[in-house]
């Protein structure tokens, strides 16, 4: 029985460090990653000094998990059309753009929501 929870534990453990990997490959060939990887550390620090409350913690770090998941997804089928379709095809074409969308319209409603929830006080902040 012991045996087989360890087992379990090191499965577990493994499925976490692929996940990981996978969030480091994108940060390392992924150029606009960093950008996601540097505006939510400001947007975190600026969060962090203006004392936000829990809800609009929760939006801020939902908002930015979308645009983080959409960025994964998009390095995922990116890699997965050129691995099936190494030549070029107007349909992989269609799809890394579609992917590409996805990942714009993330990023600009995380930057209308960063502007709703940090703005205000933002402004009262600096301008007070």
């Amino acid at each position: 029985m012991l045996n087989s929870v360890q087992e379990e534990l090191r499965r577990r453990a493994k499925s976490f460090q692929f996940a990981f990997e996978g969030w480091f490959y994108v940060l390392r060939t992924q150029k606009n990653a960093w950008i996601h990887a540097v505006v939510s550390l400001v947007v975190f620090s600026v969060g962090l000094w203006l004392g936000l409350s829990r809800t609009d913690w929760a939006l801020l770090i939902l908002t930015m998990a979308i645009v983080w998941m959409a960025e994964i997804m998009n390095t995922a089928l990116e890699a997965i059309i050129d691995m099936s379709q190494p030549e070029p095809h107007p349909l992989a074409k269609v799809a890394k753009d579609v992917s590409a969308a996805a990942v714009l319209l993330g990023a600009c409603s995380a930057v209308l929501v960063g502007l709703l929830i940090l703005g205000p006080p933002l402004w009262l902040r600096l301008s007070g």
